[in-house]
């Protein structure tokens, strides 16, 4: 019996399939029954084209996805931009949404405070609202010395690198006319 078991064990030794078929030792001759199976991990899973978001240069990408789960993030090969090439940043795409340290609300911490406290969504953005409104009523000069100026330079807008032409004309548009505002940038600018 034991010879019985070394003979077969003999027999499915990648190195002797090698030597019987040929082959470079990556090919069949290397595959076990189990490697043979195997799918790779995005198998089966939804795909949806999207758009890296770090920079302005708008690489292409792969979101592959199943059962409402993120699968994978992949560069996008029919991208004319990055032709399936992400940089270190876009290729890690996937850890930005999937690491177990990544914060799922919002943290504020108030003037003088020491510790951060969660607040609900919604009142993070009346907070920021209300305070777009005061800054721009105590800070925004119709004149000065009989010019008409009409603008603010109590705040100001840096935009995201993503953000198309149109995306950006809207922006300037509302912070510069709506709001009077005159320090208004990119970051694909920086």
């Amino acid at each position: 019996m034991r010879g019985f078991d070394l003979l077969n064990l003999l027999k499915e030794w990648p190195v002797l399939r090698q030597l019987r078929h040929g082959g470079d030792g990556t090919g069949p001759e290397a595959m076990s029954e189990r490697t043979r199976n195997l799918q790779p991990k995005t198998h089966g899973a939804e795909v949806t084209r999207s758009i890296c978001p770090y920079c302005g240069v708008g690489c292409g990408q792969l979101i592959y996805h199943k059962e409402n789960r993120l699968i994978a993030i992949e560069g996008d090969p029919e991208s004319p931009v990055s032709r399936g090439h992400l940089c270190p940043k876009g290729a890690d795409t996937y850890e930005l949404h999937t690491h177990s340290g990544r914060l799922q609300t919002v943290k504020y911490r108030r003037p003088y405070a020491r510790e951060w406290e969660e607040l609900p969504l919604e009142k993070a953005m009346d907070m920021i609202a209300d305070r777009v409104w005061q800054t721009r009523d105590e800070t925004f000069q119709e004149k000065q010395d009989g010019e008409t100026l009409m603008h603010t330079l109590g705040m100001a807008h840096l935009g995201g690198a993503t953000l198309d032409n149109e995306e950006n004309f809207l922006i300037k548009k509302l912070f510069a006319a709506g709001l009077g505002m005159n320090c208004i940038s990119n970051q694909a600018r920086i």
